[in-house]
């Protein structure tokens, strides 16, 4: 009989006491936002840093330093697909800041670890 009630009582608590557990999902559309995110952080910083007059070279390498340091430490970063992100901010450039020549080997150093 103690043991019954020792048990009931045991359950009870648990069951009381215990948080859901949710999967982790990460949908396409949470892909696409955060790739564009990074895309518009990118683009931003090169157009601002080549505007004032800075070299392509140090244009570039501000850029990708501010968005690695920016970036670096985001859950997506293992679900990246880096061609599609170097896409993206190609077109954005040539968008946003009329860089219609960019050459998108140089955003060989844009990781995310």
């Amino acid at each position: 009989m103690i043991k019954r009630v020792f048990t009931i009582f045991i359950l009870t608590l648990i069951l009381l006491f215990s948080s859901p557990v949710y999967s982790s999902d990460t949908s396409s559309k949470t892909l696409e936002k955060y790739t564009k995110k990074i895309s518009n952080k990118f683009t931003r910083t090169y157009c601002n840093t080549s505007k004032f007059g800075i070299s392509y070279e140090g244009a570039l390498a501000f850029a990708i330093g501010e968005t690695n340091k920016e970036f670096k430490h985001n859950k997506l970063n293992n679900l990246l697909d880096y061609s599609l992100l170097k896409n993206s901010i190609v077109n954005d450039l040539e968008n946003n800041c009329q860089v219609y020549d960019f050459p998108i080997n140089s955003l060989e150093n844009l990781k995310f670890n």
